[in-house]
């Protein structure tokens, strides 16, 4: 059993783009821009953006943080989103999710210019994907994908279990997967409802846990040499912490791990990869690689 190291490699992919920016800097090129907008004070929220301004500092890049409390209206968020796609100087720029209730997630999405959309979420991106046009790939799937192919895991012609459809994993996970030009793998997609959703795990060569629940995934549902991608990432209760609580995998890790070839720890799997190729992502719009 060989353990995926997230971390490592996001690190060793951070310093490449670092190493990538000062070349273009160097050359009398421009320095790669991305913007974030965080509304409220979300726990979560406020720890992955602070992460994305560390990774930007780590790569060379310009970074701003546009912060709103929460009681913002739609309208001026709106108008936000409209000034960073005219700003020529901010190459991508996120909306960190979740936003308040009263406004409307997809109304901002479907707002931001797809052309600097570096978090892959705007319906055109998403349907480019889809049909395997170049576009701006949600950092999840992409920083999984980028591990296999590091770790040199062959995925061509291997039976794929996803666990989850959610829009920002599930889905653009199992396309990239079946799609020829990445994954090449034959894909099925299960959920919460899958009536054979253990017998679908237990012949699956890899399995890629995406569904939200602590420990969903058991020794009883993996075969041995399976590959197991853990995309989970809830807090659980932990006095023993100095935070109160502990990051846990949809992966029930220490009965599962032993039977695998290959699996990603929850922390320090996917979780630092996700940041990663956001930088990735924006890297790409700075050099106007795949919108001209």
């Amino acid at each position: 059993m060989q353990i995926i190291d997230g971390k490592a490699t996001a690190a060793l992919i951070k310093k490449e783009i670092a190493e990538e920016v000062e070349r273009i800097v160097a050359q009398g090129g421009k320095r790669p821009h991305l913007a974030a907008i965080l509304v409220g004070h979300d726990g979560g929220s406020e720890t992955y953006v602070k992460n994305k301004v560390l990774a930007c500092e780590a790569c060379g890049f310009t970074s701003s943080l546009i912060r709103f409390e929460e009681n913002i209206t739609e309208e001026t968020l709106l108008k936000k989103v409209h000034e960073l796609n005219e700003d020529k100087d901010v190459d991508g720029f996120i909306v960190q999710l979740p936003l308040p209730q009263h406004i409307s997630e997809q109304k901002v999405i479907e707002a931001i210019d797809y052309r600097k959309d570096v978090d892959g979420f705007h319906p055109i991106n998403v349907g480019r994907m889809a049909i395997g046009l170049p576009c701006y790939i949600p950092a999840t799937p992409k920083g999984i994908l980028e591990l296999l192919r590091r770790y040199h895991i062959e995925t061509s012609g291997k039976k794929c279990v996803i666990l989850g459809r959610s829009n920002i994993v599930g889905k653009p996970m199992a396309q990239l997967m079946m799609q020829k030009q990445y994954g090449d793998a034959t894909v099925t997609v299960c959920h919460s409802h899958s009536k054979t959703l253990k017998d679908e795990c237990r012949t699956a060569d890899i399995i890629i846990a995406a569904i939200g629940q602590p420990n969903f995934v058991t020794a009883d549902m993996v075969k041995e040499g399976a590959v197991i991608i853990d995309v989970g990432t809830t807090r659980v209760t932990d006095a023993s912490k100095k935070s109160g609580y502990r990051l846990n995998g949809d992966v029930k890790y220490d009965e599962v791990a032993p039977k695998c070839s290959y699996i990603t720890p929850v922390p320090g799997g996917v979780g630092p990869m996700t940041i990663c190729m956001l930088m990735q992502n924006t890297l790409s719009a700075g050099k106007k690689e795949i919108y001209g």
